[in-house]
């Protein structure tokens, strides 16, 4: 019998989601930069622009980024803090639909100095921990509501 306190300890809790502030400017025809009240900034734009991202893009790789930081502490404990991982995802879009139907992350990690057993609980506690504290990831599968506001610039003159 499992002891299902050890097996929930597996799993580190969700972090707090940062209060910074998030904004995109239109920087030319369907392009734009995104950035952070951290200083963080993206290209945005059509995949005819080059060396930016399309927001399908951003998408997938903010998936694949939050299913490898929620089982960074699984894999961790059990492989090193030095253990090496490439996450590819992917997902064709449904071109009548303008969306994606469906997308896979692929874990590029080598788990081969595991005994079979051992791999197998980690591969359980991985998918777990990415299941139940990936926050990109719960709310692309259930949904999240999205909601617009137009207005005047905040502080334009005339207000």
């Amino acid at each position: 019998m499992t002891n299902p306190t050890a097996a929930a300890e597996e799993i580190p809790a969700s972090s707090p989601s940062p209060a910074d502030a998030l904004w995109v400017e239109r920087t030319g025809t369907r392009t734009y930069t995104g950035f952070s009240a951290r200083g963080a900034s993206v290209s945005i734009g059509p995949a005819s622009e080059g060396a930016v991202f399309t927001p399908g893009e951003l998408l997938k790789i903010a998936l694949a980024a939050c299913a490898g930081m929620s089982s960074d502490a699984p894999f961790a404990r059990r492989l090193g803090d030095d253990y090496q991982v490439t996450i590819r995802v992917d997902g064709a879009k449904d071109m009548a639909e303008d969306r994606y139907t469906a997308i896979t992350e692929h874990f590029e990690i080598d788990l081969s100095g595991l005994e079979d057993d051992a791999r197998e609980r980690l591969l359980k506690v991985a998918d777990r921990a990415i299941e139940t504290t990936c926050t990109v990831g719960r709310t692309v599968r259930n949904g999240a509501t999205v909601e617009h506001t137009f207005g005047p610039v905040v502080g334009a003159v005339g207000e």
